[in-house]
């Protein structure tokens, strides 16, 4: 067997940065702190990350590729819309439940100027299986489930990193919030997973990728 790959001092880097995140919180990441930890100069941390919100992005990329979006898997025969979207929602939450301080991290990584990657990040493990989900659905019902789990979901996550609610409440509340989404649209949510109705093709990937993205940031400036 041959050994594994030495770590780069990129990896090194990232490593210390999810330390820090995972055990002291976001403001415990400074730059020259996460040199010193990482035994790299100011300089290396420099030639890898423009600066610490894209260092911190990064780190967050890193964590969310491993821990929320490897699992994900496409719908199960059969699987109902209620099943198939709280699959997918806890996919990205479970995680941030044993790990808090990453939600925080997510939160305040994402809002920044390099957040735009964590969207982007989200929408591409996301949007494969939303689009199969979702394959005959009326897409005004699509949009009309995004905008409303778009809007709730980042308000949680806001109430969170001000606690004011803890990160185990955030899941029963999009539960509770799904089912009524489905439930109470018992026609349209089963059409989206039978392909009942007459519609020959389901809602474009512009709208999946807004239901594929619900932690957007409503007023981040955009780039």
């Amino acid at each position: 067997m041959s050994p594994a790959p030495k770590a780069t001092a990129a990896d090194q880097i990232i490593d210390v940065v999810l330390h820090l995140l995972e055990t002291e919180g976001f403001e415990a990441v400074q730059l020259r702190e996460v040199a010193r930890r990482a035994h790299v100069s100011l300089a290396t941390v420099y030639k890898h990350f423009a600066d610490r919100d894209e260092m911190i992005v990064a780190a967050v990329e890193h964590w969310m590729a491993t821990h929320s979006f490897t699992a994900m898997q496409r719908p199960q025969p059969g699987e109902s819309l209620y099943a198939g979207l709280m699959r997918v929602l806890g996919y990205v939450f479970q995680p941030w439940e044993r790990n808090p301080r990453m939600l925080e991290a997510y939160h305040r990584a994402r809002t920044g100027p390099c957040g735009h990657r964590l969207d982007a990040q989200g929408v591409a493990a996301m949007q494969p299986i939303l689009t199969a989900l979702f394959e005959r659905a009326d897409p005004t019902y699509v949009e009309d489930i995004s905008l409303v789990l778009n809007n709730l979901t980042y308000a949680l996550i806001g109430r969170f990193a001000d606690h004011n609610l803890e990160i185990t409440e955030i899941l029963p509340i999009l539960d509770r919030a799904v089912h009524r989404l489905t439930h109470d649209n018992r026609a349209d949510a089963a059409a989206a997973v039978s392909g009942g109705g007459h519609r020959e093709s389901g809602p474009d990937s512009t709208v999946i990728a807004s239901l594929a993205t619900p932690f957007r940031a409503a007023d981040r400036t955009q780039d």
